[in-house]
């Protein structure tokens, strides 16, 4: 039982990787906006969306992963992403 408080430690340390990476994400996505905005090109790139989408459940597939929930997360983090560049 003592291996499970060294397993949650080491998802707690995971967790903190992924939201440091999606604060890294929407900082990008908001210098994304900017630029767009800047150039009068629209926000959404719906082709641009689908072939990430593709690609990420291409991944998500080699890895073995769930693809309706891994897609599930994308949508929102698409979402998050779109709203930064939105608001940039």
């Amino acid at each position: 039982m003592e291996k499970i408080p060294n397993l949650r430690r080491k998802i707690d340390e995971i967790d903190e990787k992924i939201l440091l990476l999606l604060k890294d994400r929407i900082e990008v996505s908001k210098l994304i906006g900017k630029i767009k905005k800047e150039n009068a090109v629209p926000i959404r790139d719906l082709q641009r969306e689908e072939e990430k989408y593709r690609l990420i459940l291409q991944k998500a597939s080699e890895l073995g992963l769930a693809l309706d929930e891994v897609k599930g997360i994308y949508k929102i983090i698409m979402a998050m992403s779109i709203q930064a560049q939105e608001n940039s």
